[in-house]
C-alpha cells in the first residue's frame, strides 16, 4: 500500500537534495568502491568487496524510498484547525490516564524529541477526523485501543 505522506515544503527540499546527491555522487562513489576492493583479488573472500556490496545496497534501498516518498508527498503547510489530520501535533490520552504527543506524519518532518505516528497506522487511522474531546478506538496486534484526544496543534504552533 502506498502511503501520502505530509511535508513540509522544507522537508521536501532537503529530501530531493539528498535524493539527487545520492544519485549524482552516491552511485559513482559506490561503484569506485566495488571496483577499489574488486581490484584485491578473489571477491569470494574478499570482505571489502562485501562490504561494499552491501553499502551500495542500502544506498540504493534509500534513493527507491526517497523516490517513493517524493511521488507519494504532500507538500505544504501543516494543516490548520482542532481537527486531526496528518501534519498535526496530536496529545491522546489512554485508559490507564498515560499521555502520549506525537507528530501525525512522517518522520522526515519530525522536530527533535517528538514521535511519530503514521497517519496509516491504525491508530492513524482512528484519529483522523476526530476532534479535541472526541474519543478514537483502534485496533493493534496487542489488543483493542481507546484513546481520548486531548490537545490538536499544526506542527509549528
Amino acid at each position: 500500500m502506498t502511503e501520502t505522506v505530509w511535508l513540509s515544503q522544507a522537508a521536501f527540499d532537503r529530501l530531493t537534495e539528498e535524493l539527487e546527491e545520492l544519485k549524482s555522487a552516491g552511485r559513482p562513489r559506490a561503484s569506485k568502491a566495488i571496483e577499489v576492493a574488486r581490484a584485491h583479488g578473489d571477491i569470494r573472500e574478499n570482505a571489502e568487496y562485501h562490504s561494499a556490496k552491501e553499502e551500495q545496497g542500502k544506498m540504493e534501498a534509500r534513493i527507491r524510498q526517497l523516490e517513493e516518498m517524493l511521488r507519494t508527498a504532500q507538500v505544504g503547510d501543516a494543516p490548520q484547525g482542532d481537527t486531526v489530520a496528518a501534519g498535526m501535533v496530536v496529545t491522546t490520552v489512554d485508559t490507564d490516564g498515560d499521555e502520549e504527543k506525537f507528530l501525525l506524519g512522517s518522520r522526515e518532518d519530525r522536530p527533535q524529541g517528538l514521535s511519530v505516528v503514521s497517519a496509516q497506522s491504525p491508530l492513524g487511522r482512528a484519529l483522523i477526523g476526530k476532534r479535541v474531546g472526541e474519543y478514537a478506538r483502534y485496533s493493534a496486534p496487542a489488543g483493542t485501543f481507546t484513546v481520548e484526544i486531548k490537545d490538536v496543534r499544526p506542527l509549528n504552533a
